[in-house]
């Protein structure tokens, strides 16, 4: 039986009715139409929204309470500058970016485990969030924070995690970079530093059982054996433990003439004033990395720190090289939080934020003032950073997340060193340069 033509009539008009109400959902949904709607629906975590006037909301997720305080304010320091940065003036006024200010939801992971438990979970929660510049500690990062943002699709930009594990085939997230450097880079510049400059025959490391010291001092011991050296000791201590001189008095039994130490404020300061007690070890060369770099190394350790070593990015010569940084941004830093760097990374950080900015502005689509972020499609843009000429030298992703992957790591006599309370233009005694490829080789 045919159907009334006005039946038809009715049918056709109700189709143009709901076409019509689909085109008008997808422009609301996004900015972008059809193709837009379709691209949020097809990512597994969707698109953040940001209304017109409403600013984008940034997490950060640094250590800025306890004793790691300096690594986490100084990175944090280093957003902020580069949240200043965004209209191209170091003026202490925040920029914006896309049209949008930009909201820093700061958090404390306490350079812990637990703490980045707990600091990733709350960020996580805040269905506004896009990305986190974060973790400082290797132990906040690795299995913890890295999973938690990545399982949410959000990504986790780190400025100082150096553990190798995090950019491991087995360990890595998809959600997460660092624009740090990977510490086999680091444990074979200060292998090289003991056995060419020092003529380091033997060698001891103490870990403090984090991920950075455990991972640090395990690259520097397999590096140092085969260039043919001997380890003597391979002692842990716990991040907590005051007492070094049952560990030390141990180590001093053999004499070594090299102790490396890449461990965290305050146990750096302790190792270094108590070793100097120890007759074992009047000749033992002692050197501590980028974990000890801070001003509480000296006022734990005293002038016991006088003429040990530290290892850490060579901010000499990025004062030198970029003509920002030495002449905007130190002076800036200097300015605007009353002191000089208090750690060495706040450059990194700076670059952090910067290549996550850079990706935002190429994947937002933006309909009169709202943005719509597709959150997969993020990811994928900053990992496609390559050749990014940063504060930290030049940034290159690679797919698993090592962006610096040529390092200049420099060796500092303390306190000739780059950091608040040392010499105002420090020289490194030894710089080498090297490529994540060679340092993995």
């Amino acid at each position: 039986m045919s159907r009334p033509r006005w039946v038809a009539f009715v049918a056709v008009l109700g189709a143009a009715f709901m076409l019509a109400a689909a085109g008008c959902a997808n422009d609301d949904n996004g900015g972008g139409g059809g193709a837009q709607a379709a691209d949020c629906s097809a990512d597994q975590f969707g698109c953040l929204t940001v209304a017109s006037g409403e600013p984008i909301k940034i997490g950060t997720l640094l250590a800025i309470t306890g004793d790691s305080r300096s690594l986490g304010v100084d990175s944090q320091r280093g957003v902020e500058l580069a949240v200043d940065n965004l209209d191209g003036k170091l003026d202490g006024k925040p920029g914006q970016l896309l049209g949008h200010n930009v909201q820093l939801v700061n958090g404390d992971e306490t350079c812990s485990k637990e703490g980045g438990q707990a600091g990733a979970t709350k960020l996580a929660a805040d269905p506004k969030v896009l990305s986190v510049i974060g973790t400082s500690c290797s132990s906040a990062a690795l299995g913890v924070a890295d999973t938690i943002f990545s399982k949410k699709g959000i990504m986790l930009v780190s400025p100082s995690n150096t553990n190798p594990g995090l950019t491991s085939e087995a360990q890595h997230q998809p959600f997460y970079l660092r624009t740090a450097h990977n510490d086999k880079i680091q444990g074979a510049v200060v292998v090289d530093f003991a056995t060419q400059k020092l003529k380091a025959k033997t060698a001891a490391t103490i870990n403090d059982g984090s991920p950075y010291a455990d991972g640090l001092a395990a690259v520097f011991r397999e590096v140092f054996e085969k260039q043919g050296g001997k380890i003597t000791n391979n002692e842990a201590i716990q991040p907590t433990d005051t007492d070094m001189k049952p560990v030390l008095n141990s180590i001093a039994q053999n004499k070594p003439d090299f102790l490396y130490y890449p461990d965290f404020s305050p146990a750096c300061g302790l190792i270094a004033k108590q070793a100097q007690a120890i007759p074992g070890l009047k000749d033992t060369a002692l050197l501590g990395s980028d974990g000890c770099a801070n001003p509480d190394y000296i006022k734990v350790g005293g002038k016991a720190t006088y003429g040990t070593w530290s290892s850490s990015p060579d901010q000499s010569a990025q004062a030198t090289k970029n003509a920002f940084y030495g002449q905007q941004f130190l002076p800036a830093y200097q300015k605007q939080f009353g002191e000089r760097p208090i750690a060495v990374f706040n450059a990194h950080a700076f670059d952090a934020f910067n290549i996550l900015a850079d990706a935002i502005k190429k994947v937002a689509t933006d309909d009169g003032g709202t943005l719509t972020i597709p959150r997969t499609k993020l990811k994928d843009e900053i990992f496609k950073t390559s050749n990014y000429k940063g504060l930290s030298g030049t940034l290159t992703c690679t797919p698993l997340g090592d962006c610096a992957t040529a390092v200049s790591i420099a060796i500092y006599k303390v306190p000739d060193w780059p950091i608040e309370g040392g010499t105002e233009n420090p020289k490194p005694v030894f710089t080498e340069t090297k490529t994540l490829q060679e340092a993995s080789a």
